[in-house]
């Protein structure tokens, strides 16, 4: 559990709506574009993060996390890309998708730092917004783009209840995310999308049987020798600050 605390009510509903938006571009992308196209997407993430928080935040990233990137996307990319069919519509809903999840990921890390909230707190404040964005605008998207009314649905008691289920699930990846982002960063926890990827890839081939090629095989190891070097990286560096922000406090108290 935990206290509310109210903090600046602008910065909350900016957040909640953008991330609301976010959500909602990236489920254009993938209904617009093919599987191989929007795992471009995802791979571009982190590049733009990177760019974002360099630009904006000062935020500098060693030749060493760069290389570690670099080699875990290239092995995501080889394992999952296939396909890719450009068309205009699904190209502008992408990068309007990769951009908003870039700042709401890097505002999530930000805000809980700066108002020194938790990410149950700020989930909490923010989700009435998001959860309202996308009631919102989801039903006229759906309507504008696919000419079909989403209330029109015949709602059966299974539908409802896998529908409920997907909510239970989503309030639990949002938690999870608000953490993972808030303790660490927006570029760490896109490596940890990735993993996911290679994990579902690996789980689909071992309990489903899909299929599996060489190159898959080859682009999770090599995804997971950037992962193993991204994790080896951060810690030797956030090792290496410790000291000198200590000696930074010591100069602070005797002056």
């Amino acid at each position: 559990m935990f206290e509310h605390k109210p903090f600046d009510a602008r910065a909350v509903m900016g957040f909640g709506i953008l991330n609301g938006v976010s959500i909602g571009l990236l489920n254009l992308s993938l209904g617009f574009n093919s599987v191989g196209f929007y795992q471009m997407t995802k791979l571009a993430i982190i590049p733009c993060t990177v760019l974002l928080e360099t630009v904006f935040f000062m935020k500098k990233f060693s030749r060493s996390i760069q290389l570690s990137l670099a080699t875990l996307l290239l092995g995501v990319g080889i394992a999952t890309v296939t396909d890719l069919q450009l068309n205009l519509l699904g190209s502008i809903l992408s990068m309007l998708a990769i951009v908003t999840t870039c700042v709401a990921q890097i505002m999530t890390n930000s805000i809980q730092k700066k108002f020194k909230v938790s990410s149950t707190q700020l989930l909490y404040q923010s989700c009435p917004y998001q959860a309202l964005t996308l009631f919102v605008v989801g039903p006229f998207l759906d309507g504008l783009l696919t000419n079909q009314n989403v209330f029109a649905f015949n709602y059966t008691p299974q539908v409802l209840a896998f529908i409920i289920l997907s909510c239970l699930i989503s309030v639990s990846v949002n938690f999870s995310t608000f953490l993972v982002i808030g303790k660490t960063s927006a570029v760490t926890y896109q490596v940890l999308g990735h993993l996911k990827t290679c994990l579902v890839l690996a789980f689909g081939y071992v309990l489903l049987h899909d299929p599996f090629s060489w190159r898959n095989i080859l682009g999770i190891l090599i995804a997971v020798v950037g992962m193993i070097l991204y994790s080896y990286y951060c810690t030797l560096e956030s090792q290496q600050q410790k000291p000198s922000e200590a000696l930074a406090q010591l100069s602070q108290i005797l002056l």
